[in-house]
């Protein structure tokens, strides 16, 4: 069996078994990063009210986060790839979630108050240990992606802090949710820099212009 080019790094741990199926890392990591990018910078500046005073973050996540990192992992795993796959499709459910709940697309919205904030803090909790899972994992598919979900379960950690705090009837200083949103921004900019390493690859010969 072939080894796979370096271009199809970081994820790419066995050759595909359709060539049809071009690599989606690139993709699914652009998808996930910009939209956690947006997030970031939302948090930073609306702290509680970031999904629901900011009207470009849930086009994005549905649109590029949700949908095309969704279909990034589904590519992914017709190609045999489970840690790209999983997690491509796993935050691509993600943003899908998140985006459906503060908007109010089902009918029911984000109603504040304690209850609402105690729900949130949960949801943020499992998506910690979701991200723990690939975190676990993540040194063998190099550093860049070891740092991208690391960062990620902080984000996760500190969001269900925020949130918990909002849920015991608390106000949460905006000094924390000016670190949480810079973070997560931090968490979405990575993300991306991979993404560009790996396109960058792709079109050197896969030489690794930019270390990732």
């Amino acid at each position: 069996m072939a080894m796979p080019s370096t271009a199809e790094a970081p994820f790419t741990q066995r050759e595909s078994k359709d060539p049809f199926w071009a690599p989606a890392t690139v993709l699914g990591l652009a998808g996930f990063g910009t939209t956690t990018m947006l997030a970031g910078v939302a948090i930073a500046s609306n702290g509680a009210n970031w999904g629901v005073d900011n009207g470009v973050v849930f086009p994005m996540a549905l649109a590029f986060g949700g949908t095309t990192q969704f279909v990034a992992g589904l590519v992914m795993l017709r190609r045999g790839e489970i840690f790209p796959g999983s997690a491509f499709v796993g935050y691509g459910a993600f943003w899908w979630a998140f985006t459906i709940f503060l908007s109010g697309l089902l009918g029911t919205g984000f109603a504040g108050g304690p209850t609402a904030s105690y729900d949130i803090m949960w949801f943020m909790i499992i998506w910690f240990l979701w991200t723990l899972s690939f975190l676990i994992n993540a040194n063998k598919h190099g550093w860049g992606i070891f740092g991208v979900f690391l960062l990620l379960d902080l984000a996760f950690l500190l969001l269900s802090i925020d949130f918990g705090i909002l849920g015991g009837g608390h106000t949460v200083s905006n000094g924390l949710w000016e670190a949480t949103g810079i973070e997560t921004f931090i968490t979405g900019f990575l993300a991306w820099y991979v993404a560009t390493g790996v396109l960058t690859a792709a079109h050197h010969d896969g030489r690794k212009v930019l270390p990732f």
